[in-house]
């Protein structure tokens, strides 16, 4: 991998408390990433399929030996295996900013299995487990009414959460009364919550794609740079609302589209989570940051935008209710992806355990 200089990340990550976090637990970029001054990962079923995927050179082995010393086995408990493999060695490498930021940062996400994102119990105790995996892990629940169930319960139970599969303002601030419940729950029972590192996360890319395909199903008219400015105007007003309202859990930015989902958001006690090709693509510019959390989306942008019905639903607190999370467009379209990366990891698993003849 070339090296880079520090530029704009480094800057960055020094003058403001926006962290940066790496959207991967490949190994060799995360490496890169701390020296940007990342202090943080993030993945999913998808990114940890694809890193396994594109080291054959490793991870071939590694799952012929796992699957050799559990002869009893299928496929999903080896592929299953191997991530949480490779989240603890990721792990280990985030915990010298784990102690110095005394939890806060310095974590490593696991996500639960998206195949139990019908059973909150099941949810609650995968991320259980998780959290048991190393002193540093973080643990992804989705943002759906089942989700909510899990966070507050795992959260009771001393897990840090990253909330995930959240696109609009309603899931976030649902998600972090959830987690605001199980702090309290725990609290109450005389254990100590200071150095938890809970997050809630938006996919502010996942949100611009799925209006991009609205507008063009519903065929709305529309200046199309506006559709580069949703998943921003969300994510800053879930940002005030966190700030006035108090929650221990700070926002996170995730599903990069643009760079304008890394500079909008410097300036704020937030998590920014871009995939590496970003950090390389900022790292190398001759951006000068500034802070622009508190600089509001052209209102000209969010004229345009409420054009969207969808928008609305996306944008507005009360746009929609916890029943409607798990019905809404890039929910459903991101556990379907995430779905088809579980079933993609067992495939590549039993390539490499009953090769083809």
């Amino acid at each position: 991998m070339t090296d880079f200089t520090p530029g704009p990340l480094l800057t960055a990550t020094k003058q403001f408390p926006t962290v940066l976090w790496n959207d991967s637990s490949d190994l060799e970029e995360l490496r890169q990433s701390i020296s940007f001054g990342g202090v943080g990962a993030t993945c999913n079923p998808v990114i940890a399929y694809t890193t396994i995927s594109k080291h054959p050179e490793i991870w071939n082995d590694r799952i012929k030996a796992i699957a050799d010393a559990n002869p009893t086995w299928g496929e999903s408990e080896i592929g299953w295996r191997a991530v949480k493999d490779m989240s603890v060695e990721a792990a280990k490498l985030l915990e010298p900013a784990f102690e110095e930021h005394k939890g806060r940062n310095g974590r490593l996400s696991v996500q639960t299995d998206p195949r139990f994102h019908r059973d909150a119990k099941a949810l609650a105790d995968q991320a259980e487990e998780f959290h048991n995996l190393a002193p540093n892990i973080v643990v992804k629940i989705p943002a759906t009414k089942v989700g909510l169930e899990a966070i507050e319960e795992a959260t009771y139970r001393g897990v840090s959460m990253n909330v995930t599969v959240s696109f609009t303002v309603a899931q976030c601030v649902k998600a972090g009364e959830a987690i605001e419940r199980g702090l309290k729950r725990r609290e109450a029972e005389g254990h100590d919550v200071s150095q938890m590192g809970p997050v809630v996360t938006l996919m502010v890319g996942r949100l611009d794609d799925w209006l991009k395909h609205v507008v063009a199903r519903d065929r709305i008219f529309i200046d199309p740079s506006a559709l580069e400015w949703a998943g921003v105007a969300a994510m800053k007003k879930v940002y005030k609302i966190f700030q006035e309202r108090g929650f221990r859990a700070r926002p996170l930015v995730a599903a990069f589209r643009n760079v304008l989902q890394w500079s909008e958001f410097q300036g704020a006690d937030m998590v920014v989570s871009p995939p590496f090709k970003w950090q390389e693509i900022i790292n190398a510019s001759d951006y000068e940051p500034v802070s622009r959390i508190d600089v509001p989306v052209d209102e000209y942008y969010l004229e345009q935008l409420r054009r969207i019905p969808e928008f609305h639903r996306a944008y507005d607190e009360d746009g929609m209710t916890v029943e409607e999370f798990e019905d809404f467009g890039a929910t459903r379209k991101t556990l379907r992806q995430f779905l088809q990366a579980d079933a993609n990891l067992d495939a590549l698993v039993r390539d490499i355990i009953v090769p083809a003849p």
